[in-house]
């Protein structure tokens, strides 16, 4: 059976948690019945039960009831990179589910595969869009999964900036304040709601206000070296907004022109030669059970 996962950026600015948006980058990863657990195709120390995939299966037979079954994994082709905030264990969470899924024939709805997928995650901001695909909003309501779709106007030119360097989401995370005054608080809901809707429109001027972020990007911003340097660089040259991707160490620009990703890439050719420069597509369909 093989699953393909697209990759996707969440929080999207003031989105903290709960934005996400899917990308056409994915992984494909194959399960097949075997009397032994048995994962190739990855850096070794990922090849034992700890590995997401197979912990991720195991949960979607337990959630059905059913005992844990070894079974052989193989990753073909992984376009999404390890700890840079694109969904890679989220796209490894949900290919495990739906490998669970398919091969035991459990007929597990996608609202019934979000939740065990969420359970393994934490958070439904980057499982929701890689399984569903598309924009997403999601929220945890006493361990229900709700989540919303919403429209991205195709006027919009996506281009993700990836660092050489990895940034785990433990230490994303552990510079967040545990309080945050009011005036953030209420900064951040109002430029969420006109986030989406700049989204669906295509309006560069909204995004560009709706973009900014006081709960997590001034906390994280200086785990990334380089953030200063590339935003710099992105809005000068004409993007409409640069927001980090999940927890960093990725960026993702936004902007109104399909010219953008060739003039970004060059700028930072330059100022940053080992970062990738990289056009993305919102993934509309989600993730597939291709055979």
């Amino acid at each position: 059976m093989r699953i393909r996962v697209p990759a996707s950026s969440a929080n999207l600015g003031p989105g903290f948690d709960c934005f996400g948006l899917a990308w056409q980058l994915y992984n494909e990863i194959e399960f097949a019945p075997s009397p032994v657990l048995s994962i190739t195709g990855c850096p070794e120390k990922y090849q034992n039960s700890e590995n997401l995939a197979y912990r991720a299966y195991t949960a979607a037979l337990a959630a059905a009831g059913l005992p844990p079954e070894p079974v052989a994994i193989r990753f073909l082709d992984t376009q999404i990179p390890v700890c840079r905030g694109l969904g890679s264990s989220s796209a490894l969470i949900v290919a495990g589910v739906l490998a669970a899924d398919a091969l035991h024939g459990l007929g597990f709805s996608r609202e019934q595969a979000l939740a065990v997928a969420t359970a393994q995650e934490g958070h439904p901001d980057n499982a929701a869009p890689a399984l569903l695909g598309g924009l997403t909003a999601s929220s945890l309501e006493e361990g229900q999964v709700l989540t919303a779709s919403y429209a991205v106007s195709e006027k919009l030119h996506f281009t993700v900036l990836i660092p050489d360097f990895e940034l785990s989401t433990e230490l994303a995370r552990s510079v967040l304040p545990a309080q945050l005054p009011r005036a953030d608080a209420i900064f951040n809901v109002s430029r969420a709601a006109l986030l989406l809707k700049a989204l669906e429109r295509g309006d560069l001027s909204l995004l560009s206000a709706a973009l900014q972020d006081r709960i997590h990007e001034p906390y994280r911003a200086p785990l990334i070296p380089g953030y200063a340097r590339a935003r710099e660089l992105a809005l000068g040259l004409g993007a409409a907004g640069l927001c980090i991707s999940g927890a960093g160490s990725t960026l993702l620009c936004i902007a109104g022109s399909e010219d953008f990703a060739p003039a970004i890439a060059r700028a930072m050719a330059g100022a940053f030669p080992a970062w990738r420069v990289l056009p993305v597509e919102p993934e509309r369909a989600g993730a597939a059970v291709l055979d």
